[in-house]
């Protein structure tokens, strides 16, 4: 059992312990019920608990492998579930991109951003729909950047690697799409700046064109100007464990 944004689950258990208790009680008891991780909505009003809805949460590649074997090793879901929900994972699938140093020095950070999915974007600035969709057709990968982003930015986000919002937060529509399309995403970025007249962003000190590269680092919430050096690694031990997973199905 997994809770985000950990700093408001800290206040909640240090300001109301007894509801605190009662929320992660009531949190297994969904994912035992449902088999599998739940998104759950609740409030707490004059001190007591009210659990308001919940559904299956959306979860990256390598997110929905270690959830269904967890719960298979917990006895929650059994083998042939766990590989109906890990079918077609495979080991690229479960990449991890990462920014690292170039000769020895680390890039300069030109902003920061809360991660709303993680990875390493690195593309071309596209302030709208129609330069994504035409640079992505060129064969080029584009980062779009927006103020916002809304259900109309839908095409503009399936054509790009990375979305940087303005504003925003992580339970945000832009955030939701970005991490259901696999998509690195970075919202309410306080240092950015979007002049559409100009086609121009601006990253603190620093101004950048529409078409210019830029690196968006969604595992650390960071924004750097150019392409950033990046190296991508593989989760092993998950891939072992997914690995006889699937040779147990083959030997049944």
């Amino acid at each position: 059992m997994v809770f985000g944004n950990a700093g408001g689950h800290d206040e909640l258990a240090a300001v109301l312990p007894e509801v605190w208790h009662e929320l992660a009680e009531a949190a297994q008891q969904l994912e035992h019920a449902f088999g599998d991780m739940q998104d759950f909505e609740f409030t707490v009003q004059d001190g007591r608990l009210f659990m308001l809805q919940t559904r299956s949460g959306k979860r990256t590649p390598q997110a929905a492998v270690r959830i269904a074997l967890d719960m298979l090793d917990e006895g929650l879901i059994g083998n042939r579930l766990a590989l109906e929900r890990t079918a077609g994972i495979d080991r690229e699938s479960l990449a991890h991109s990462c920014v690292v140093a170039t000769g020895g020095a680390a890039p300069t950070p030109l902003g920061r951003a809360a991660t709303a999915s993680s990875g390493v974007a690195v593309g071309e600035i596209a302030l709208d729909e129609r330069c994504a969709v035409a640079r992505r057709e060129a064969g080029v990968a584009v980062v779009v950047v927006r103020r916002d982003a809304d259900t109309g930015d839908i095409t503009a986000l399936e054509s790009a690697t990375g979305l940087l919002t303005q504003r925003g937060a992580r339970t945000s529509h832009a955030a939701v799409v970005a991490r259901q399309l696999c998509k690195v995403c970075l919202v309410g970025c306080s240092e950015l700046q979007i002049d559409e007249a100009s086609r121009t962003i601006q990253l603190g000190d620093t101004t950048l064109h529409e078409g210019e590269l830029i690196t968006l680092d969604g595992n650390e919430g960071v924004v750097y100007a150019g392409a950033a050096r990046v190296e991508v690694d593989y989760p092993e031990e998950l891939l072992a464990r997914l690995d006889l997973l699937r040779q147990r199905e083959r030997r049944a």
